[in-house]
Formats: structure tokens, sequence, C-alpha cells
């Protein structure tokens, strides 16, 4: 099984993503959409928040209602990502014990989080005159 995606970019600097029957814009500048980066970030909080709901299943909170993180990506001196951190707030009543067991168990679940391996780096092919 695989996931595909096709990026699209006529001109400049931003591009179309072609997901399925979807369609979601991003543009490296940050003018007329949000930037890679951002996008990026966006990716990875909302998969932690079905890992953070699962892992709350798996160590015994059931529902934790409304979930809302706040996502920032510091950056580095060349404008690339140098850290990521969360700022977790769910509606149920969750002690700080469980509370770190739900995170622990859901970075191990977070499919974005797994993916930002330093192992795991595009393999790459590249044509000219394709088009």
């Amino acid at each position: 099984m695989s996931k595909d995606v096709t990026t699209i970019s006529e001109e400049g600097f931003s591009a179309t993503n072609e997901i399925r029957e979807f369609e979601t814009e991003i543009d490296a500048t940050a003018e007329d959409a949000p930037d890679t980066l951002e996008a990026l970030l966006a990716a990875y909080g909302s998969c932690y928040v079905p890992a953070l709901r699962v892992g709350g299943q798996q160590r015994d909170v059931e529902e934790l209602g409304r979930i809302e993180i706040d996502v920032s990506g510091d950056l580095n001196d060349d404008d690339k990502l140098e850290s990521i951190s969360f700022d977790i707030r769910v509606e149920e009543d969750v002690d700080d014990e469980k509370g770190e067991a739900i995170i622990e168990r859901a970075f191990e679940l977070c499919k974005v989080h797994d993916a930002l391996k330093d192992s795991l780096h595009a393999d790459a092919s590249f044509e000219g005159g394709a088009f």
C-alpha cells in the first residue's frame, strides 16, 4: 500500500497538491497560502490528535473531549526547523501522570512523528524535458 500525492507548480514558489479528490495549496513565500513548514506543522498536529485519542483510550481515558494543540516550530539561522513543541489542552480532567503516559503513547502512534526520523529520506529521480 502507498499514499500518493501529485505536487504541481506552474511557476513561482507556490504549489498545488492533488491528494485523491482534494487539492491543497502551499506557498513557500507564505503570501498566498501556508508555507511549507506551516503545512508540516499542521500535518504533525493533525496526526497527533487521533494518536492522543487512541493513546488516551489505551491508558484508560475513554474520551478526551475537545483537544487543542498549539504547535510551534522554532527556526534556526537558515530558516529551517530546529525544534517543534506542542502545547496540548484537553477537555477531560486528566492528572499529570496519566497525561504524560498518554503523550508518550501518542508519539509512538503518530505516523507523522515516525516519518520525521533521520533515516527517512526521499529517494528521488529527475526527468528533464518532461512536458
